[in-house]
């Protein structure tokens, strides 16, 4: 390339430059108010939610915690109604869900309400409340769609139930809850006659978890699929 087309290619590199930047700054004069506002509005927002945080749901978690207490001693000593309505004195979880919204309590609550709707056989307001709660806790976040397929299965709806306990057991993998919920899941397939797909839900538990209280025991049940396949 020749020093003329050089010089003439950074010549149209510079003025391509400068048109961009002619252009920006229309762009800025034209509409100089409207980004003004928007900035204003945008860190106005910021403001809102760092006070929203700082003055009411750190506030408000506290309280909520200790409010939260007796229903939780409720809970552990199978007091299910009472956990979920209050004792008259104190709240229940419903209650602490209402009054505590944005609070870690208010969130933990919708899972304890599921469970405890779960006992009362109130199949249809566990799944409602579990569904509704999330959680980057491993065993709770695994539990709680769990509790969805044991609400499924008591209500007959045996589908749902396998769906939901191969999520359980799939979400975030550990040795406690997903032997559990693949054990679950396999013992509906056989009732349903699956015996197939049920060997092989046991079959992932033997392999990946050998060491869990499922895993001691599976062999049984792996037998059993096998007898049922070969009949």
């Amino acid at each position: 390339m020749s020093k003329k087309d050089s010089d003439k290619k950074v010549e149209e590199r510079v003025e391509g430059v400068e048109h961009a930047l002619t252009t920006a700054e229309q762009f800025l004069e034209n509409y100089q108010k409207q980004i003004i506002w928007a900035v204003g509005i945008l860190l106005a927002a910021v403001v809102l939610y760092l006070a929203f945080q700082r003055f009411y749901v750190e506030k408000k978690s506290v309280e909520a915690a200790e409010q939260m207490f007796p229903a939780e001693r409720d809970y552990e000593n199978e007091n299910w109604s009472r956990a979920l309505d209050g004792d008259g004195n104190n709240p229940g979880f419903l209650k602490i869900i209402d009054e505590y919204a944005f609070t870690p309590s208010s969130r933990l609550a919708k899972y304890y309400a599921g469970v405890c709707f779960l006992r009362l056989g109130d199949y249809e307001e566990a799944i409602n409340y579990l569904s509704k709660f999330s959680s980057k806790d491993v065993i709770l976040s695994s539990l709680a769609l769990g509790g969805i397929g044991d609400a499924y299965a008591e209500s007959g709806e045996t589908d749902k139930a396998v769906s939901f306990y191969k999520k359980a057991a799939n979400n975030r993998k550990n040795d406690f809850t997903s032997p559990l919920y693949l054990l679950r899941a396999g013992l509906l397939l056989e009732q349903q006659q699956e015996y197939k797909q049920a060997g092989e839900l046991y079959e992932i538990i033997r392999k990946e978890y050998p060491n869990s209280t499922e895993g001691r025991n599976i062999s049984k049940y792996l037998t059993r699929v096998e007898i049922e396949q070969n009949k």
